[in-house]
Order: structure tokens, then C-alpha cells, then sequence
């Protein structure tokens, strides 16, 4: 069997320390954790990791979060160990499935697990490179369900991002699948510099003091203004006037952001290229290309630039020339002979392959990037530029967290090729220096969980496993392991409150009798009173509601708030909320808390027919008809005590007084000590709720997610019906919905593209600035739409009775365009009747892809047959390329 010392031995270069340290802790057979700044050779774990299942006649699989990575990672396999060893598993996908090492994304070996598949024996290791990604909201379930699924006797090469909580996640591991090695490698391969870069003056963003880093006092000097006293003369009597002026210190013309096509002119001065530009907006990235030509810039040669027309259009040869019109690729390679691109998930996906390669050859000096380049594509740079630091976030623009800061940067500097990588942050005007130069030089990235069950996984759980196995199974995810360790600090605080509470009751023990049986006689008394009182206020507030709801115009009322106080008349009332005129002629929404008690209607005037409180002369009238009123306010009717409760109370204070520990001459002391118990008994008891809330979080979600699959049939008691097994094998958020619709009968009947349309509205998810409305393209397809939406409220309407909400809304935006491709218009055609992106238009037809292919293996014969033809049909053009 290889090992590690042979492993290393095949390299022309030494190998790190913690690269060597990892393939010892796997050549024993064990778990690893591998968390490493990017670049930094994660991926000879994995190769190990490879080499070791080979040498004892096994198999590896090795998953990745995009397919992208999963095409780029099997590339380069293949060159390393031949086709015949190597495979490929992706939704869009299947080469040599056999193999014995098999790259796939990691949602095709979670559906392996729940299928139990034969591909599963003889497996000895399982790879999962970029494992930080189980933090992703959408999707990052997945990775904890493979950890949690897979066969103890494989061991995982975890391969992750710099976290800040590898040992917490390490320790995880360890629970799950026994002993577990944790590396932590905290050194870049390359050094990395981080500069300012304001106008044309770039600046270290930090100095060091003593060995520390501090930001650099110059750069937070220029955030300083002062002010400048200019004198001008009046034209007619020439007096002088003064004018004050707040500048920055270094003046107007040194302290600006510049230009992107500027940032490039310094970046290529100073010898920092290539470089990856930062700009959080597509449209940003396709500007900057276009600004970048127009301002004359060529970063290359003569001879570069006819390699890379060479290698693009052989890249792009296999594309229609119509096509390529459509898809803008002659701009997109007069930039890219300039040594300029874009690269972002609205482009095709062959064109942002070719800047990859182009970029890793040197060729492409400058890429406008979004930050979904950050996620595992191999492009390393020797400068990494942001632009921005506040980035939208889906509802708010906030500013970038050190994880993502460091993320972003970890592309800078190559290995073997750079002494040092840079970071350039581009002047910002909204945010502090100091503030920039702090988030450059924190290291914070605390992995988190996104585990919840799911209607798929509560199905495949009832389907494989018993109820106690599948509680156990949730209870062992991430998610619990960090909430279980906040119970932990919550169970120490309850064992300091029990001990607390002993000590206190030893205080106030009395020689004369229980002083616990005389305080319970009190406390019992207060008690009933308290309750009283607040189902006294509770029905007093519920009144309350129920009064101001029923007001009408007209209606005369006594306001008691103290700022709004007097008389005032209903003016206007919508849904139940109703406005007010005061004698002070001032007009405002009535609120709950106006009022002690229900407001009582103490008589009614007639309302002027014409205006509104908008006009003076309406408010004028209607007050002056307010004080001219003689009506006697209304009297306090408030409830005092219910005269059985304070019967009751009263002899169970007789009953204290009749007590020995009355009469005990230290009884003041004693009670105050018994009321720090019962203090601290409230407090013991909030924290037991929050342990209760905390402790199982996960299996009490679960349960209710089941109790919904029984309400619909897809679950019986503990076992799953046919309509659950069609579930089973359907992943997605409309996972329910769609399964639902097959068992009504939705589909039927379709043709192959109305197929497509309707599926669509269960996939697409607009991301557009202005989102596609839609509609469904043909009377078939409206009618089954609103079959299809009928179905959806029924569910929703289930699941709010259960406090679930996971099926997602239906979307139509991309029915026509689909039903039209589906059809065989030309892209062309297809695009201009969306303003969608070529690759937002691929994506999406991808992700159809996706769902149809599943739903084709679990559909009867007929309705299977239906959805392969409908599948056939988006499968052609730009979206059949696969990239392999």
C-alpha cells in the first residue's frame, strides 16, 4: 500500500508539514479535517486519500459543491491516473460510472446513501472538498446528511476554508464517525499585502508598532477634513463675505475613488497583474470589459492576443454562428484579446471556461469577477482588487464580514510564480479607514450549520430507519451539536442556580418551624391575586381590542392619554383601525393603548358630507361641533379583586399568621432570604425552558414536518405509501408540490414542451433586477396552472396548521420562454422575448434538466415517457453542453 513518504516522493518539491501530517492521519485509516487558506494544496490530501483506495482494490468518491468544479476536478484527474480509472456523476453528467474513483457533486452521493446503491461497496474513502459550504442556506443540508448517512467504516477527507471553529467542526466529525484528525494550517503559501489604493497613490494599509499591525496613520489622515476660509464680494455694494469650505486635508484633486479603467493603469504600473477585480453586479462586470476597450486599454501582445483568438474559437466552435451573434462573442473576445474579461454566472458557461483557462495560462491579465468566483474554481492571481465593501445581501446592502474578506482575497498570490499576492481595497468614501484596516486583519469565520429537515428527508428517513434511529440521526447533525453546546453552558447555569437556591433556604431556616410552609401560605395568597389581576387585564385589553374595532364615524368618545387627551370624533374607520378628530383639531389612528379601560360612545354628531381631516375648514367645523358638546365623561369601571379570590387569600394569610415561624423574632431576615429563592427559582426556570427549546430542536421539527406528509398521504403511521416513495426520490423545494401533482394527475396529457412550461413555475426562481411576470403560453397549460396553484394552497394551508412552511411558491416568469425553446425557436428569439442573461437562461434550463430527468424515474410508464420527451426537448444547443 502507498505511503505517505512514497506519496511525497513523486512531487519535484517538498511537501508542507501539514500536507504530510494529514495523509498519515488518512494512511491509518482515520477521519481528517483539513482547514487551509486556498491555494495552499488542500487537494494532495485528496489525492492521497485516492491513491491509498486504489492500493487496497477499493474505491473513492470525490464530491464537490459545483458542477463546474466536479468538470474541472475530473479534467484533472484524468490526466493524472487515465480515463479508465476515473468517472463522473453530476445532474448533467454520467461518464464511467464504475470506475473506482468517481467525482461527483455531493447531492448525488446523498441520494446514493438514501437509495442505498450498489455503487456504495467496497467504498474505503469519501473526499469532500470545499466541506465549509454545509453553511449554504439552500443547499448546505447536504453535507451534514452525508456525514451523517455514510457507512462508518469510510473514512472522510474533509478539505475546507480557513475556519475559525476547526476544532468545534473537527470535534463533530469525531462524534459522528470516531476518531478524527484535525489539521490546521493558518499560513498563506504566498504572503499576502493589503493596500489602499486612493487616486493614483497606492498605500500599505497597515504599519507595524512593536510587531503589531496597526492601520496606517497617513491613510486615516486623509479621512480627515479641515476648513478653508475663501472671501468673495458682493456685485452691487462689494462687501466682502466669508465663505467656510470643508475639504480633505490632501485636497480635491489627490483624494478620490478612481476610475476602474484607472485601477487597471496603476495595477499594470506597479507590476501587479494579472488580477481579479472584485465588482458585486454582472452588469458591473460587463461595463467594466466595455469601459476598459474604450479607453484604449490592450494588456497584451501581438502574439497573445492571436493565441487567445485561436483558443477561444476553438472553444466556441462547436456553437451555430447565429448563436454566437446572439451571445455577444465577438465583443467578448475583443476584450478577451485585450487580456480583459467578465466572469459571472450570467455568462455561458463555455465562455467563462474559456477565461478560466485563459486566466490560468497567463493570457487574460484582468477579470471583472462577482463574488461567486470565490467558490473552488482554480483561478489563483498574483492581485485581488474589491472595488466595494458593502454588498447586497438579498433585502439590505451590508458591510463585507472578515470571512467573506478573507475569502475574497485568498485567490491572491501563486505559488511557485509570486513572492507575494496583494489585496487592493479601492477608496471608500462610506467607510472609515480604520474600519477598512481592521476587517483586513481580522481572521473570523466561524462555520455554521444550515441543517433543517426536509419533506424528501423525512421521507427517506421513515423509509431506511425506525423512529428511535431517525431521532438519533437528527440529533447528531451539526446544528444540534452547536446548539446542544449552548445547553451546556445553560446546564451549568441551572446547577449554579440549584446550588443557589440550597444555600438560601439553609439562610432562612427557623428554629420555631418550616419557614417553607409559612412562606408557601403567603406566596399562595400573592399568587391568586397576581393571577387575578392579569385575566382581569387580559379580558380588560381583549375589550379594549374589541371597542376601538367596533367605533364608527361619528361617534363621539373620551380620549384619557395624556398627549391626545379630551373629546374626539371617529372621522373614518379600515379594518378596525379608526382615525380621530380631537378639539384641538388634530387628527391620528386611535391605538390599544389610548385607553385604560373600553372606550364607551357618549353620543354622536353628524359629519360634514363633503372634505376630509386633509382640510382645514372640515377640521375647524368638526372641532368646533366637539366643544360645544356638554357630555359627562365615563366612569372608571374597572373590576377590583373577585371577592371569592380574595376570600381565599385572605384565609390563607390567617393562616400564616396562626404559624409558629410568625412570631420569629429574625422573621424579616428569613424573608428576605425566601424571596432571593423565589427569584432565583423564576430564573431557574427560564433557563429550563430555554434548554427545553434548545434540546432536540431538530427531532421536534421533524415531527412536525411527518405529521404534514401524514396529512397528505404520503406517510402511514411509520411507514410510506406509493405517493412517498415518489417522493423519496424527488430533491428540491417544491419537492411535496411536485409530488402531489403526480399523484393528481397533473402532467397528464401534455404536450412534451407544456410539460416543460409547467415544471418550470415549480423551478425558476427570478433573479433579475425586474423579474420576469410571465404567464403560461398556451389554455392547457393556464388550466393546469391553476390545478397546480389549487394544490400549492392546500399545502400551505397544511403546513400552517403544523407551524411548517417549506414548499415554495410557484413561479411562472420562464413558462413561455421554455414552452418556446422547447419548441425549437432559435436562442435568439428566445432571449429577446426576455431580457435574460444567456447564462441565467442555461442555469435555469439546467435546473429543469435536473427536476425532469428525477421525475422521469419515478413516474409511471406513461406520464416517464412524457417528461423524457419534454427533457429531449430543452436538451439542445447552448444548454447540451456539458463542459467534459
Amino acid at each position: 500500500m502507498t505511503t505517505p513518504q512514497a506519496f511525497a516522493a513523486q512531487f519535484p518539491f517538498a511537501l508542507d508539514t501539514f500536507q504530510l501530517e494529514a495523509a498519515a492521519a488518512a494512511h491509518e485509516g482515520l477521519s481528517v479535517l483539513v482547514a487551509a487558506p486556498t491555494g495552499s494544496g488542500k487537494t494532495v490530501v485528496a489525492e492521497f486519500a485516492i491513491e491509498r483506495a486504489l492500493a487496497l482494490g477499493g474505491k473513492c468518491f470525490y464530491t464537490t459543491p459545483l458542477k463546474a468544479l466536479s468538470n474541472q476536478k475530473f479534467g484533472d484527474l484524468v490526466a493524472k491516473h487515465g480515463a479508465q480509472t476515473i468517472g463522473l456523476l453530476t445532474g448533467d453528467n454520467t461518464v464511467n460510472p464504475d470506475a473506482p474513483v468517481v467525482v461527483m457533486t455531493t447531492e448525488v452521493l446523498r441520494n446514493m446513501l438514501y437509495e442505498r446503491s450498489d455503487s456504495l461497496s467496497s467504498l474505503v474513502s469519501v473526499v469532500m472538498d470545499e466541506v465549509h459550504y454545509l453553511q449554504d442556506p439552500y443547499r448546505g443540508a447536504v453535507w451534514e446528511e452525508v456525514l451523517i448517512h455514510l457507512p462508518l467504516s469510510v473514512n472522510v477527507i474533509c478539505l475546507s476554508a480557513t475556519i475559525s471553529n476547526a476544532e468545534e467542526f473537527g470535534e463533530w466529525i469525531g462524534t459522528l464517525r470516531g476518531e478524527t484528525r484535525v489539521i490546521i494550517e493558518e499560513k498563506r503559501p504566498v504572503p499576502l499585502e493589503h493596500h489602499y489604493l486612493v487616486g493614483h497613490g497606492m498605500h500599505p494599509m497597515h504599519v507595524e508598532q512593536d510587531g503589531v499591525p496597526l492601520p496606517n496613520p497617513y491613510v486615516v489622515s486623509l479621512d480627515q477634513r479641515e476648513l478653508r476660509t475663501k472671501t468673495y464680494y458682493r456685485r452691487g455694494s462689494g462687501t466682502p463675505q466669508q465663505q467656510r469650505i470643508s475639504r480633505p486635508r490632501e485636497g480635491h484633486r489627490r483624494v478620490y475613488v478612481p476610475k476602474r479603467e484607472e485601477v487597471v493603469e496603476v495595477l499594470d504600473e506597479e507590476g501587479m497583474l494579472p488580477a481579479i477585480y472584485f465588482v458585486f453586479s454582472r452588469a458591473g462586470c460587463d461595463k467594466s470589459v466595455r469601459w476598459l476597450r474604450e479607453s484604449g486599454i490592450s494588456l497584451t501582445s501581438r502574439a497573445e492576443a492571436d493565441h487567445i483568438r485561436e483558443r477561444a474559437e476553438t472553444r466556441a466552435a462547436w456553437i451555430d454562428e447565429a448563436d454566437l451573434v446572439t451571445l455577444g462573442f465577438y465583443e467578448f473576445l475583443d476584450g478577451l484579446m485585450a487580456g480583459i474579461a467578465a466572469h459571472h454566472a450570467g455568462m455561458l458557461p463555455v465562455f467563462k471556461e474559456t477565461v478560466e483557462e485563459l486566466f490560468e495560462a497567463g493570457l487574460v491579465k484582468v477579470v471583472f469577477a462577482t463574488e461567486t468566483l470565490s467558490l473552488g474554481i482554480n483561478m489563483p492571481a498574483k492581485t485581488v482588487v474589491i472595488e466595494d465593501l458593502w454588498k447586497f445581501q438579498g433585502e439590505r446592502h451590508e458591510l463585507l464580514t472578515p470571512g467573506e474578506y478573507t475569502q475574497l482575497t485568498g485567490r491572491a498570490g501563486r505559488r511557485g510564480i509570486d513572492e507575494v499576492g496583494h489585496a487592493v481595497v479601492v477608496y471608500q468614501r462610506q467607510v472609515p479607514f480604520e474600519r477598512v484596516a481592521t476587517l483586513a486583519s481580522t481572521r473570523t469565520y466561524n462555520l455554521t450549520s444550515s441543517f433543517r429537515p426536509s419533506y424528501n428527508m423525512a421521507v427517506n428517513l421513515v423509509r431506511n430507519y425506525t423512529p428511535e434511529q431517525a431521532h438519533h440521526l437528527l440529533n447528531s447533525s451539526f446544528a444540534q451539536f452547536l446548539a446542544d453546546r449552548g445547553v451546556v453552558a445553560l446546564e451549568r447555569t441551572r446547577q449554579q442556580d440549584h446550588e443557589a437556591i440550597e444555600g438560601y433556604r439553609r439562610n432562612m431556616a427557623c428554629h420555631l418551624g418550616d419557614f417553607d410552609e409559612y412562606w408557601a401560605l403567603l406566596a399562595q395568597a400573592n399568587e391568586l391575586r397576581e393571577q387575578d389581576r392579569l385575566g382581569r387585564d387580559k379580558a380588560r385589553q381583549d375589550a379594549i381590542k374589541g371597542a376601538v374595532a367596533s367605533l364608527r364615524p361619528g361617534e363621539v368618545i373620551q380620549v384619557p392619554s395624556s398627549k391626545r387627551g379630551g373629546l374626539a370624533v371617529v372621522v373614518s374607520s379600515r379594518d378596525g383601525k379608526p382615525s380621530v378628530l380631537g378639539q384641538d383639531r388634530r387628527s391620528f389612528r386611535l391605538q390599544v393603548r389610548d385607553f385604560s379601560e373600553p372606550p364607551q360612545v357618549l353620543t354622536r354628531i353628524a359629519l360634514p358630507r363633503s372634505g376630509s381631516t386633509r382640510s382645514a375648514r372640515y377640521r375647524r367645523d368638526v372641532a368646533a361641533s366637539l366643544v360645544s358638546l356638554r357630555v359627562k365623561p365615563s366612569k372608571d369601571t374597572s373590576r377590583r379583586t373577585d371577592p371569592k379570590v380574595e376570600r381565599e387569600a385572605t384565609r390563607l394569610e390567617a393562616l400564616a399568621a396562626e404559624h409558629p415561624c410568625a412570631s420569629c423574632p429574625e422573621r424579616a431576615k428569613h424573608e428576605r432570604w425566601a424571596v432571593r429563592v423565589d427569584e432565583k427559582r423564576r430564573s431557574l426556570r427560564g433557563v429550563e425552558r430555554r434548554i427545553r427549546v434548545r434540546t432536540e430542536t431538530l427531532a421536534r421539527q421533524f415531527d412536525r414536518v411527518l405529521e404534514v406528509l401524514r396529512d397528505l398521504g404520503f406517510v402511514e403511521d411509520w411507514r410510506v405509501t406509493d405517493k412517498g416513495r415518489t417522493l423519496a426520490r424527488i430533491y428540491g423545494e417544491a419537492d411535496i408540490l411536485i409530488g402531489e401533482a403526480l399523484s393528481k394527475g397533473v402532467f397528464d396529457d401534455l404536450a412534451p414542451a407544456e410539460v416543460a412550461a409547467l415544471l418550470s413555475s415549480a423551478v425558476y426562481e427570478g433573479r433579475e433586477r425586474v423579474p420576469l411576470s410571465g404567464e403560461m403560453p398556451t389554455e392547457a397549460t393556464v388550466a393546469r396552472y391553476e390545478r397546480f396553484q389549487r394544490l400549492w394552497r392546500q399545502i400551505r394551508r397544511t403546513e400552517d396548521e403544523h407551524q411548517v412552511q417549506l414548499c415554495r411558491e410557484l413561479e411562472q416568469g420562464f413558462a413561455t420562454p421554455i414552452y418556446h425553446w422547447a419548441q425549437g425557436l432559435p436562442l435568439e428569439a428566445v432571449l429577446a422575448e426576455t431580457d435574460m442573461a444567456p447564462g441565467d437562461f442555461v442555469r435555469n434550463c439546467k435546473q429543469l434538466l435536473d427536476l425532469l430527468r428525477q421525475v422521469e424515474d419515478v413516474a409511471p410508464p406513461d406520464v416517464a415517457t412524457l417528461f423524457a420527451a419534454a427533457r429531449k426537448a430543452v436538451l439542445r444547443g447552448v444548454v447540451a453542453y456539458t463542459g467534459v
